[in-house]
């Protein structure tokens, strides 16, 4: 018995050692904002000091739009998911993207909280700065959900809605990506705050499109490097613990005009989270794209820009 025990001791014991050792090669130290500015800002950039952060945005176009359009990215995103469409859209109006609090180069906000309410406030106060008082507003996923929530909390600075693949609904036939699916796990989801392997962000890249060869090296370092841009692991993993507040009961209370657009393969909102927000939002417009996933604007611009133009004008 003595044998026994001292046996499974000593395996016990080797497979730490082999954990802590893959665990010292695994680990990755936080990245600086300024060492990843240089990769990931261009002539367009700029930063905003808002509520104790610095908000990278990028405000291209025509200067002289009366009604721009702000473009909000959706989880573990950047402003970067809507480069085509800006430059498919710029020659016809003013488009600001933006990297939200918690995400890409604005990063964490002071005190690591994050809900709707202060996403809200968060908006208003950027869109003051900008001296905006009114503009279209376009949501993918998270950035959808904050879109449809600052509708309500602000109806008369919106002229238009835009949601693309919108969080507001329950994902209960969501397959998800693999990312998320362990960023939404107990336990294990605080070995990310350490630990974020490119693999592990190419196969959750993968998971957002149907076309899973439209993943690239360049872009899988993007989302690497985003992801483990100072502060951001660990808002990511508090977002994920928490979550935010499920209220799909005020979706139909938006009164603003309304285009709901859905890739039909979307694996993280199923399209039939489309025909829910059409059904509640009164007037309401949807345009299903077929083959397409959970980032139309990436996977299909082209055919998504035109759709947004028919609607805008």
């Amino acid at each position: 018995m003595k044998k026994l025990l001292k046996a499974i001791g000593y395996l016990l014991g080797s497979i730490l050692v082999i954990i802590v050792v893959l665990l010292a090669f695994l680990v990755e130290k936080d990245k600086s904002v300024a060492s990843l500015k240089p990769l990931y800002t261009n002539s367009s950039s700029a930063f905003m000091p808002l509520m104790g952060m610095q908000v990278h945005y990028r405000d291209e176009g025509i200067a002289t739009d009366s009604l721009p359009m702000i473009l909000l990215h959706g989880m573990s995103s950047s402003l970067n998911t809507w480069d085509s469409v800006v430059l498919l859209l710029k020659d016809k109006k003013r488009l600001i993207s933006l990297d939200l609090p918690a995400f890409g180069l604005t990063g964490p906000n002071l005190n690591n909280e994050y809900s709707f309410a202060f996403y809200n406030q968060f908006l208003d106060s950027f869109l003051n700065k900008l001296h905006i008082n009114k503009c279209i507003i376009a949501g993918n996923s998270l950035g959808g959900a904050i879109a449809w929530h600052y509708s309500l909390a602000q109806p008369n600075k919106l002229a238009q809605l835009i949601l693309v693949d919108a969080a507001g609904y329950s994902n209960k036939s969501a397959k998800g990506s693999l990312g998320f699916k362990i960023a939404s796990t107990p336990v294990i989801n605080n070995l990310l705050l350490y630990v974020t392997p490119k693999i592990l962000v190419r196969k959750s890249l993968e998971g957002i499109y149907f076309n899973k060869n439209i993943v690239t090296d360049a872009q899988v370092e993007r989302f690497h490097d985003m992801a483990i841009s100072a502060g951001n692991r660990n808002a990511a993993l508090t977002i994920f613990k928490k979550g935010f507040e499920k209220q799909p009961e005020l979706i139909n209370q938006i009164s603003t005009p309304t285009l709901i657009i859905w890739g039909d393969q979307d694996q993280l909102i199923p399209v039939e989270n489309a025909y829910e927000f059409q059904q509640n939002v009164k007037g309401s417009k949807l345009s299903i794209l077929h083959n397409i996933g959970h980032v139309p604007m990436e996977e299909t611009p082209i055919a998504f820009t035109e759709i947004i133009k028919g609607f805008i004008k």
